[in-house]
């Protein structure tokens, strides 16, 4: 489970701080750097989160591999270790060292094909350097990215996911669609976050409440979660 380093953001679910101390904002690896260091990473449930995990072990629309599947804002890589188990080539990125340092202390599954990169998915030349270039992915699995980023980078984030899937590729996504103001966490509304995708091109399978949510370590409540799949369309 060796990896060169890539990279993305995380939601932390307490209210917006910027980090005064160092000068650091939401938008770079070291305001998660210092989450991480000073435990301040109560997003982080220990564990994939439950609709995610409950969805692709169960659901008749989860997606089966193989094929590679990125897990942008990866964390501790929990989502990422769960999608090796199931046999898809997975790449677990984030921007934050602590983080992929983080990951990497875990053990993978036996015989997972599972890597960890540090970057920022915004950086386009990171990626391609990755090997994440256009159509290199089958699928994405979305948790604790989006709410992370700044909202202006939001449809960015979207372009990015959409050009990197193969046609008939996948997103997976569990969103934070509180309406609390500031942030992160950001919130997002179900109804503009589905018409935003469908601008990105994407195809809606699923878009739903999700039927139960978690408590992480600091007992955020994770409340207002909303499941969904898209897929690209398949080329003409």
């Amino acid at each position: 489970m060796k990896g060169d380093g890539v990279n993305v953001m995380v939601a932390d679910p307490g209210p917006q701080v910027e980090d005064k101390d160092a000068g650091a904002t939401p938008a770079s690896a070291l305001f998660w750097d210092r989450r991480y260091q000073e435990g301040r990473d109560g997003w982080d449930l220990g564990q994939p989160a439950p609709p995610l995990q409950d969805f692709l072990g169960s659901h008749p629309l989860a997606p089966q591999p193989p094929g590679q599947v990125l897990v942008p804002g990866c964390g501790r890589g929990h989502e990422a270790r769960l999608l090796a188990e199931l046999g898809f080539a997975v790449v677990g990125l984030d921007f934050s060292a602590e983080a992929i340092a983080a990951a990497r202390q875990v053990a993978a599954p036996p015989g997972a094909n599972l890597r960890w990169l540090q970057a920022n998915l915004f950086d386009g030349q990171a990626l391609a350097a990755a090997g994440l270039g256009p159509a290199s992915l089958q699928g994405v699995v979305e948790h604790t990215c989006f709410c992370a980023i700044e909202p202006q980078q939001r449809p960015a984030y979207l372009h990015i996911v959409a050009e990197l899937l193969v046609p008939g590729g996948w997103l997976l996504g569990l969103f934070w669609c509180h309406g609390r103001p500031a942030g992160p966490p950001y919130g997002s509304d179900p109804g503009e976050l589905a018409g935003a995708l469908a601008e990105a091109g994407l195809l809606q399978a699923l878009w739903q409440p999700a039927p139960y949510g978690a408590t992480g370590p600091q007992q955020h409540p994770r409340d207002n979660e909303w499941l969904g799949l898209w897929h690209k369309p398949p080329s003409p």
